[in-house]
């Protein structure tokens, strides 16, 4: 005897889809952040100077050697005790390209004034992109699982982990030859504000779980 296969819900649908849009949205800014960064040239993020040295010593682009340190960091997660989701596999695979993307529409050797206001602009697009895929509760990728395992064992501010995090990475990248300039430091000092209020205001906007 048949039995009938069981179909999702219009509703389910919708809000896997919903969640879906926020994730690929989320990353596709995550990622704009980043070439934004880059041809701001006054100085990558932290973990971006270690991406920028792989792809120095490899002859990689930007974009595929921040997704082969993306992978690498999912070996931190182990201790931490984090489980993968999908949204993690997705970070790895979609963030990349549109690193490389950014840095092909967006010309290097632009005036100071407007790599400054590229600068501003990637500390923004990957802040809210943070707290958008974030929202979307399919498991954070693998800088943001960093963060939020070091929040969950430590019970510390989630800024002050993402601070701490930021700089900690930027030594380790000083010491690979990555670029550094001001502006390194600079991002280091500001992504974790940002992150405290774009992710607690995703999260209560989408109804999921946040960190505190």
């Amino acid at each position: 005897m048949l039995r009938a296969v069981r179909r999702p819900s219009r509703g389910a649908a919708t809000v896997w889809a919903n969640r879906s849009a926020r994730l690929l949205g989320g990353l596709a800014l995550f990622g704009i952040g980043i070439g934004l960064f880059a041809r701001a040239a006054i100085g990558v993020p932290p973990w971006d100077v270690l991406a920028q040295g792989v792809a120095y010593a490899f002859g990689w682009t930007f974009g595929l050697s921040t997704m082969v340190v993306s992978g690498v960091v999912l070996l931190l997660w182990i201790p931490l005790r984090q489980r993968f989701g999908i949204g993690t596999v997705i970070n790895v695979l979609v963030t990349g390209p549109f690193v490389d993307l950014t840095m092909l529409v967006v010309p290097a050797g632009l005036p100071f004034p407007v790599r400054l206001g590229l600068f501003a602009g990637g500390v923004l697009a990957l802040g809210i992109g943070t707290g958008i895929y974030l929202s979307a509760g399919l498991a954070p990728g693998p800088r943001d699982g960093l963060m939020t395992g070091l929040h969950a064992l430590t019970g510390w501010n989630i800024g002050l982990v993402r601070t701490g995090i930021e700089i900690g990475v930027l030594g380790v990248g000083a010491l690979l030859g990555g670029n550094l300039g001001w502006g390194t430091l600079a991002f280091a000092l500001t992504i974790g504000p940002v992150c405290a209020v774009t992710i607690p205001l995703f999260a209560r906007e989408r109804g999921t779980a946040r960190p505190s």
